[in-house]
């Protein structure tokens, strides 16, 4: 089965199907949208990005391009040394407990780091009701894109024990942060929202059991 992620409201999006496939929450063959490679060089400095970031919660209804969201992903997950598989955010042991999964009008896929793409989880557009579910915050239905940045402590456990979780949430805020200077670096600008009930998230978004949802990033161009 062959499917399209289309970022945002429209399908402007550019979507590039491979023929890797696994299978959806639902229990379908899901193929991976490969993401363009993320640029290694940009228009505003990490300086520039730190002193202009700020929480946005307006933005307007304009997509965000399948290029955008693959460079928001690869900031906060993506792989940045091939030969060991280490990523952009620092984590205990180098054990990766975080998932990336990006909710659009169109549906809700999980990020990839290896390979660098999108792998359907739910189709339908799942915003309203995480907007619900987050104490109905507007800005969890009115954002083009929201990421979701889950856990699953037990990768960690056998390592880290007791402090499997305390690491988990660490790791959660350095990927938030890169992410969000990502977004302002490309123009675009998000909030981070913590207010929100963990179960009904969870079930919103069809989680499986032992994932924890920790942070949501709505993320948009802003409203002037």
């Amino acid at each position: 089965m062959k499917h399209k992620v289309l970022v945002g409201t429209t399908a402007a999006a550019i979507a590039i199907m491979v023929s890797t496939s696994g299978v959806c929450e639902d229990g379908n063959t899901a193929s991976l949208v490969a993401l363009p490679p993320a640029a290694m060089k940009g228009t505003m400095s990490l300086e520039e990005a730190i002193a202009q970031r700020r929480s946005v919660r307006k933005f307007t209804d304009a997509p965000l391009s399948i290029e955008q969201v693959g460079r928001l992903c690869w900031a906060g997950q993506g792989i940045t040394e091939p030969r060991r598989g280490l990523r952009a955010s620092p984590s205990a042991g180098a054990l990766y407990p975080i998932d990336i999964y990006v909710v659009t009008a169109e549906g809700v896929d999980q990020y990839q780091p290896d390979p660098h793409g999108l792998r359907r989880h739910l189709a339908g557009d799942m915003r309203p009701a995480l907007r619900r579910a987050a104490l109905n915050q507007e800005v969890l239905s009115e954002a083009p894109v929201c990421l979701v940045i889950a856990a699953v402590p037990q990768k960690l456990a056998q390592r880290y024990g007791q402090r499997s979780m305390r690491y988990c949430l660490i790791e959660a805020g350095h990927v938030a942060q890169n992410i969000l200077l990502q977004a302002t670096a490309l123009g675009l600008a998000g909030v981070p929202v913590g207010a929100f009930e963990d179960a009904q998230v969870a079930e919103v978004l069809k989680f499986p059991s032992g994932t924890e949802v920790l942070y949501l990033l709505p993320i948009g161009n802003p409203r002037t």
